[in-house]
């Protein structure tokens, strides 16, 4: 759908909580912002739902387009979205679904919105079936009143990432292997599970440094000259933690090759840094930013701080 359809829905949506009239009244709708794969602009798109349980599933239909959906391209790229859900805002993890795991959600859409059905009988393309993947209860928001308890949110965060990430690959490449036959070669590919998880990590751990570097770090040195020495470590340590994460990007991108031992010890070679990294960071800077209220707050009219 064009933008200038798109807008009045999604400024409904936000004006009435997720209710929206017309053709998409009582329907299950839910807002998508993704990243643009080229502009690298924020992208919204109203789009249906379905359940399945505790997941929550889009399906790029594009109405029976013979192409995908630009949201689609666009996840594919940047795989951390934002949902809006009636009143609820929250960042997921966009994950299609590949292979037997796909036919079966896209039977149980069916059977919930048989429209997909005649989208799908209108188009020779496979329809994907996208997993909006939130955080699990251990890791979603807690209540946080400072800079520290904000750096230990994304720290935490970012450890987990590490866990799954490397979850996934020991299931995918254990699945690769019980179906190889005697004398073949492993099978090509990393899953888009594993990809889509690792391409969410590397560009979050990159929005994170980005923001530490350009923000926050020089604020604190202003503020605490003391620490400018450590705050030049963690720089440098941004820096060779920014090329591992390019050498892991850089082997996703040749998937049709991809390794199972190397892409095993390019992980746990950067999982190792960045553990050390973020720990030497918390142990650095907590002390101070403890002192620092999160959310900022704006100085009270007629202040001269």
């Amino acid at each position: 759908m064009p933008t200038s359809f798109n807008q009045p829905i999604i400024e409904e949506f936000r004006t009435n909580g997720g209710k929206v009239g017309g053709p998409f009244e009582g329907g299950d709708l839910l807002l998508l912002t993704t990243t643009g794969a080229k502009s690298g602009q924020e992208h919204t798109v109203p789009l249906g739902y379905v359940r399945d349980g505790d997941l929550l599933l889009v399906v790029g239909s594009a109405a029976g387009a013979p192409r995908h959906p630009a949201w689609y391209h666009n996840l594919l790229a940047h795989p951390m979205v934002r949902v809006e859900l009636g009143t609820e805002v929250f960042e997921a993890i966009a994950v299609p679904a590949e292979g037997a795991r796909r036919d079966r959600l896209f039977e149980h859409i069916v059977r919930a919105a048989p429209g997909y059905a005649d989208y799908q009988a209108a188009t020779s393309r496979i329809l994907p079936v996208v997993v909006l993947e939130r955080p699990s209860p251990g890791e979603g928001p807690r209540e946080v009143t400072d800079l520290a308890g904000k750096l230990v949110e994304v720290h935490t965060w970012l450890r987990s990432q590490l866990r799954h990430v490397r979850a996934e690959a020991d299931a995918h490449f254990a699945a690769r292997a019980a179906h190889q036959g005697p004398g073949e070669p492993p099978a090509p590919g990393l899953g888009l599970q594993l990809r889509q998880h690792c391409l969410a990590f590397c560009q979050s751990l990159e929005f994170h440094h980005t923001s530490e570097d350009a923000q926050v770090f020089p604020a604190i040195a202003g503020w605490h000259p003391h620490l400018r020495d450590a705050l030049e470590r963690l720089r440098e340590e941004h820096r060779t933690v920014a090329r591992i994460q390019g050498e892991l990007l850089a082997l996703l991108a040749d998937a049709g090759t991809a390794d199972p031992g190397r892409f095993r010890t390019e992980l746990d070679r950067m999982s190792q840094e960045l553990v050390a990294h973020l720990d030497y960071e918390e142990q650095s800077l907590l002390p101070v930013l403890a002192e620092i209220p999160w959310p900022p707050t704006a100085p009270a009219p007629g202040s001269t701080t």
